[in-house]
């Protein structure tokens, strides 16, 4: 097994290669655009430069290997780091446009805007969503996950973080995934079994993971 580098931020093509073509890589990721937290003092318009570089790099491997990509987008605060969700839908419909990506990907963690879900569904992406939905004060998150159309959806942990309530503030287990679905099944009004059903099938279609039926 190739020994991957943890402190370059330099992407290793022939590595990343070589470890995306093996049998259990199902996607590749998480690649995208983050512009929450950036290094402090750096040029902002730079740092975006390099983070769209590297995209193109994870996609153009997605693309050569055949897999889906997972993705990690979100915006920082200020008026100079919004942006992240429009500069990578337009990433990714350049792609798309070239006829790349055919396998599309995922967004995880999403929780962005009702109108960028819907942008990204148009795309041929799927949304997922963690513990951030049952918190009290994500109402506007709650909102979008109600409007969205099963077909659309995956739950996810972000483990170890992002630890649904019951219990908020402990380090987040795979087992939590299950307050996801639930609080998804209370906010359209189904049941758990459908919403387990049904984001299973999603993710088993993305990642053609040839689960149990």
């Amino acid at each position: 097994t190739p020994k991957i580098k943890t402190r370059s931020e330099r992407f290793d093509r022939a590595l990343y290669l070589e470890l995306a073509k093996h049998p259990k890589c199902v996607a590749i990721g998480e690649c995208g655009l983050d512009y929450y937290r950036l290094p402090p003092g750096a040029d902002v318009a730079e740092v975006k430069k390099t983070q769209e570089e590297a995209v193109r790099q994870q996609f153009d491997l997605a693309d050569e290997v055949g897999k889906p990509v997972v993705i990690h987008c979100r915006d920082g605060s200020t008026s100079l780091t919004t942006g992240a969700h429009t500069d990578q839908q337009r990433i990714i419909q350049e792609y798309l446009s070239a006829g790349k990506l055919k396998r599309r990907g995922v967004i995880h963690c999403f929780t962005g805007t009702l109108e960028e879900a819907e942008a990204y569904m148009k795309l041929g992406f799927l949304l997922s969503f963690t513990g951030v939905i049952t918190f009290p004060s994500a109402s506007s998150l709650q909102l979008v996950v109600k409007a969205l159309p099963l077909d659309f959806m995956m739950v996810e942990t972000d483990a170890p973080y992002l630890t649904p309530v019951p219990y908020r503030g402990k380090r987040n287990e795979p087992g939590y995934v299950r307050f996801v679905a639930e609080k998804i099944a209370q906010l359209k009004g189904v049941s758990f079994d459908e919403i387990s059903a049904k984001t299973t099938q999603n993710a088993d279609r993305l990642f053609q993971l040839s689960l149990p039926k």
